[in-house]
């Protein structure tokens, strides 16, 4: 391995090895300073020294360089969608300004990730609701048109199937019930069709003084209950979901858990795909979203949002 390609910690050990082997060397070289009669003891005495040094050299070598350690590790690890991870500031001057510099990168992207993420979100919800009304609104008709004139029933029952899963792309796609109902309401209704469709049981509970949230963070507790329901219908293998709201410390907690096989933990860790959505949400209304195993051996989604969440900023 060439010199360069070492970790900076044994470089640095590596040349003031070199210098204090050097030194002591010259030292029991000299004959000013060793004399023959106890030259071997001073030669034990000096080589004793020297590897004293060392290890104190390395300690505070290892103790100096520890934050560019832990920096590097942090690099690796970082995840934006868990924000405030930070390091602490100590170490030399240099070392200092490192962590500094890395943090307020960190601030930065998170800043911009935040932004970026409301404006994606934004205009995902409009087109939802775009396509939302051009099904019900033009497809729909359409289809109601067409199964008027039918007079074949066999046809018409094939239209009548057609009509309802468009209607049913519609609710999802936009969940009027909840801008018109409000979100129990909703969510015992998205729970309902779950159930229909996927013949999973669902318990509700639903505490009776939940506190008043932003529309947003209502809208990410639709969609997060809604992305968790779709997860278990798909993979979980269960038999019995329940979904519950709660009363928090001044917020809404959302749970979902299943009876089912559960999910590979490093999946939960890297939270890609719909999971990774529904981290997105929690971040952006301000909350907490927990995915871990479920007491009955499933998977249970558990989503914290403050009461009075900030608007997503237009």
């Amino acid at each position: 391995m060439r010199f360069s390609r070492l970790p900076l910690l044994w470089r640095v050990f590596a040349i003031n090895a070199a210098l204090l082997a050097l030194a002591t060397l010259l030292l029991a070289l000299t004959p000013v300073t060793i004399h023959a009669s106890i030259a071997l003891v001073e030669g034990v005495d000096l080589v004793v020294a020297l590897v004293v040094m060392l290890a104190a050299n390395l300690l505070l070598l290892r103790h100096t360089l520890a934050p560019i350690n832990r920096l590097v590790e942090r690099m690796r690890t970082v995840d934006l969608l868990r924000p405030g991870q930070r390091l602490v500031e100590r170490g030399g001057v240099e070392v200092t300004e490192l962590v500094r510099a890395f943090n307020q990168m960190l601030e930065r992207l998170e800043t911009e990730r935040r932004d970026s993420g409301r404006r994606v979100l934004q205009a995902q919800e409009a087109e939802r609701r775009r396509i939302a009304s051009g099904l019900h609104d033009e497809v729909g008709q359409v289809l109601t048109g067409v199964l008027l004139r039918l007079d074949d029933e066999e046809t018409k029952e094939s239209v009548r199937q057609a009509l309802e899963e468009v209607r049913r792309i519609a609710r999802e796609l936009r969940p009027e019930m909840l801008e018109h109902l409000g979100l129990v309401s909703a969510l015992t209704e998205l729970s309902r069709k779950f159930s229909e469709q996927s013949g999973i049981a669902v318990e509700r509970r639903f505490a009776d003084d939940l506190p008043q949230l932003s529309d947003d963070a209502e809208l990410a507790v639709y969609r997060v209950a809604q992305e968790s329901l779709t997860n278990v219908a798909r993979h979980a293998h269960a038999s019995r979901v329940e979904l519950a709201l709660e009363s928090g410390a001044e917020s809404v907690v959302l749970r979902v858990a299943d009876d089912g096989r559960g999910m590979p933990e490093v999946e939960n860790l890297n939270g890609h795909g719909g999971l990774r959505g529904m981290r997105e949400r929690a971040l952006l209304v301000g909350g907490v979203l927990a995915i871990k195993r479920g007491r009955a051996g499933g998977v249970e989604v558990r989503l914290e949002v403050p009461a009075g969440a900030p608007e997503l900023a237009a």
